[in-house]
Parts: C-alpha cells; structure tokens; sequence
C-alpha cells in the first residue's frame, strides 16, 4: 500500500496555520522566579493591585515570611521585566504586614497594606518620589477599635484614593479616604455604606476626577455587587447602585475603567461551579448592559485581576480544570465586545495561585505566586506584544506581482480561521470583517506594511454561526472575501 501524502501546498499551508495559531501562545515568555527563601511569599487578594507599570520601569509588592512574621516587600525592573533589582523590606515590626496594593504615576508609587501592630488590623500607607528607590516611613491611615482590611488604592497626579471594609460599626462596611496633597496629608474617613450586613472587597479605579467604587454587598440574603461613584473626586458619592440579580452567590469584584467604557468583573456560582462574569458601562456608570460570562468549565475560575490600554482588556485568573491550579489569561481588543479565547499561561505540578497583571505601552506583565518549589515563591512572565492589535503575520519578504486576497483557511471554520493577502508596495493595510448585514466586526489589521505576503488569524469564539465578510484595503485596492463560521 503506498503512503498517503498531502500535496505539497496544502502541506506548507498546514504549517503555516499550526505556527500562526501558537503564535500569541509563544509571544509569551517562560516563567521567571523572583523570590529565593524559605518563607512564604503571597501576593494579595484580588481587589488590591500588587503589580504596575509605567513605560519600561515595573514595580511589584508583596508579603512574605522570610524575616518570621509577615512583612511587606518590594522591588522593580527598569528594563522592562528583563532583569529585577533585590527585594527591598518596607515594613519592619512584630505584627504582620499583609495584602498589600500599589499605584504608579511616574516616578510616584505610592502603597497602602494592612497592619495588625496596633493590636487590631489598621491601614497604613508609604511612598516613594524617586521610583522606588527610597520610600517615606509608614504612615497610619485608620485608627478605629474595628478591623481595618483589604484596602486598596489609586492615584491621579496629586490625588490619592484608598478604599477598604471596616468593622467599627459591628458589620463589615465600605469606607474611602483620600489625599490631596500626594500623599503629605490625608482627609477623614468617609462610610460609604450604611447596611445591617457585611459589604466586603472594595475595588476602586479612576477616570480623571470620577471614582468608581464596587463591591459585594449582603444585604439581599446573598451576595451580589453594588456600585457607587464620585463625580467631584470624591467629595459627594451616589446612592448604592446593585449590579447583580441572580440566586447564584457573586463574589470579588474588580472595576476598572478605560476611555470607552467602564468594565465590573465578578465571579458567580449560579451554574454551580464559580465562573467569571463580565459587566459593561459605556456612559460611565449610569447605565449597565446585559452581563456576559467570560469562563466556562466544569472547575472553578477564581481570584481575577484585569487591566486596560485604551481599548484592550486583559484578564488573568486561576482555574483548576486539568487538575491544579494553573493561571489563565484572555483579552479583549474592543473595549469589551468580544473576547479572545481561554489561554493557559503555567503548565507545573504545583499550583500558581493569586495573579496580577499590568500593561505599559505594547507589554503585559503577569505577576502570581507559585508552590512549585515546595512553598510559595512570586513568579513573573511577560508578552512584549501583547497590548498589540492583531496584525498580519509577514510570512514572505518577496514582492508580490500585484495584491491579492485569499480565500480564508478553513472555510467553514470554528473558531480559528487564516486570512492570507499580498501587498505590493509600501501602504496603509487594512483588514476588516463584517456581518451579513455589513455591520463592522473586528479590525484584524491597520498598519503600513512592506511589500510582502502576509498571514492573520481570526478567531470567532463570541460570534454566531453564519456568514461574514473580510474585505483588504489598500490605496485604491479593495477586496471583500465570505467566509462562513459553522459551530
């Protein structure tokens, strides 16, 4: 019997699809271990930030055991996470130091971490004005009989909000405080709930002198997300708004908002496992659109952090679905509408626990901690490109005879196909699809490109079955391809 062969270019195009679909996976580089020592290093909870980025320099805090009692620690690279400087201790006391969150603005970070020296849980505060290489003493910023916890922080300029759950009332509620002064002098605190239940896990971010607040409230008999927000940088605040209506418990929330639209993520139990869960403003908070379920598998997805660039959105969480705890990572390129697929970022025996991520021009940085070692270490990776568009993959430098659009590849396809084109001269490329109705889908490409050949992916994970339309643009070239997504 002779041995079935493809033709060869059916053969090369194979290649070529497998390697153009591992080419997001690769972008990412392999894990790298910043900790060393027998204690146990932890980020914090999700509602804190425990890494930030601006422009080449990335800092990073956490707690750690190294020195017998937890402690708060941090360090920094300046060169874009290639090497890191040591581990600088920033608090030194007998009580534990724990859950800390950091926010960058230049050469000003700025911290706020929970501290049980006084007996009971307070929260302090320390900064730095030189990029963290000195840092002001710790500044306490509550000074209650309850427990101050989970607090977490960020800044604009000169102005520093903090956000956190406090027990001076007998339950748990929200309080905000706030510096004008870059962080010299601090206001009162302020309640921002008034309940008889718990309302835990504040998460706060900022869109110029609006603040936005959100969290999980039981007031309702479960838990569901509520949201208020500051429209005077925090001198007045609106009524509780309530985000969630489900019998399922919604846990953790996470705001953070971008130029197009405010962005709420929670994680549920109403199918029984915990899900991430994905809510939208796009009129900066007064109006909420439908939610939208970001995971979904028979395990748990847990414990999200997110973070935006104009409009890309990225996510990264722990999910236990091939076993142990590995950290996940999807994005959005459209301010929300639609999303890539799962993608695993950890493949070890251990569990990586707790991830954090920030963006800085075209580099996301992911920050976890990891028990691999036989206790818990801080782990890092990064993707140089991944706050990048999609664009064509240039996969020949020969000038081509004239331009050409292909016939996409699979067709049918579900949910990656490949879109190869050819340009002759060096021109603005763009490369669009559309729905049957002409409704703009996704821009895949929107660059000046060399004469070449070139591939891109198009993944329609979050699209319905039926027919779309590709169409190249280049100078007076114009081309429209269909293609047919089958699921």
């Amino acid at each position: 019997m002779s041995k079935k062969t493809l033709p060869k270019s059916k053969f090369v195009f194979s290649i070529i699809f497998l390697l153009t679909l591992n080419i997001s996976q690769a972008q990412w580089q392999p894990d790298f271990r910043l900790t060393i020592d027998p204690g146990s290093s932890n980020t914090s909870d999700n509602n804190a930030r425990c890494i930030a980025s601006y422009g080449d320099a990335v800092h990073i805090v956490w707690a750690d055991t190294r020195d017998g009692n937890y402690e708060i620690y941090y360090s920094r690279s300046i060169d874009g996470g290639i090497t890191w400087g040591d581990a600088t201790r920033q608090t030194n006391n007998n009580a534990n130091s724990i859950l800390p969150s950091l926010t960058v603005d230049g050469s000003v970070i700025h911290i706020v971490f929970q501290d049980d020296r006084d007996g009971n849980y307070e929260i302090y505060y320390k900064r730095s004005t030189d990029a963290g290489i000195s840092w002001s003493e710790d500044m306490r910023l509550t000074d209650n009989y309850g427990s101050s916890r989970n607090p977490t922080i960020t800044s604009f300029e000169s102005n520093i909000h903090v956000t956190w759950r406090d027990s001076r009332d007998g339950n748990y509620e929200i309080y905000y405080k706030r510096s004008t002064d870059l962080g010299l002098t601090w206001e009162s605190d302020v309640r921002l709930t008034n309940d008889p239940d718990d309302s835990y896990n504040p998460s706060i971010s900022l869109s110029g002198l609006l603040i936005h607040i959100a969290w999980q409230d039981s007031r309702v008999f479960n838990n569901e997300i509520f949201y208020k927000r500051s429209q005077d940088n925090g001198v007045t605040w609106t009524e509780d708004t309530r985000l969630t209506f489900n019998p399922g418990i919604s846990y953790n929330p996470v705001i953070t908002a971008s130029p197009a639209a405010l962005h709420v993520l929670f994680r549920d139990s109403r199918y029984g496992e915990y899900d991430i869960f994905y809510l939208r403003s796009t009129d900066e908070g007064l109006t909420w659109e439908a939610e939208k379920m970001l995971t979904h598998n028979i395990a748990d997805s847990l414990v999200f952090t997110v973070a935006v660039s104009g409009p890309a959105i990225h996510l990264v969480w722990e999910d236990n679905r091939h076993g142990n705890y590995e950290i996940y990572y999807k994005r959005s390129l459209d301010a929300g509408v639609t999303w890539d697929d799962d993608m695993r970022l950890t493949n070890d025996p251990g569990f990586s626990f707790y991830a954090f991520v920030a963006v800085a021009d075209s580099a996301v940085h992911v920050l976890w901690y990891d028990n691999r070692n036989g206790n818990n270490e801080i782990y890092y990776k990064r993707n140089m490109k991944g706050n990048s568009p999609i664009t064509g993959q240039n996969i020949s430098s020969t000038k081509p005879d004239e331009f050409s659009l292909l016939q996409n590849y699979p067709n049918p396809f579900n949910p990656n196909t490949v879109i190869s084109y050819s340009v002759t001269e060096n021109r603005l490329v763009t490369l669009k699809v559309y729905d049957a109705y002409g409704r703009e889908i996704r821009t895949l490409v929107n660059e000046k490109q060399n004469p070449g050949t070139y591939e891109v992916e198009f993944t329609g994970n979050n699209l319905s079955s039926g027919v779309y339309f590709y169409k190249l643009t280049s100078g007076d070239f114009q081309t429209v391809r269909r293609m047919v997504l089958l699921k």
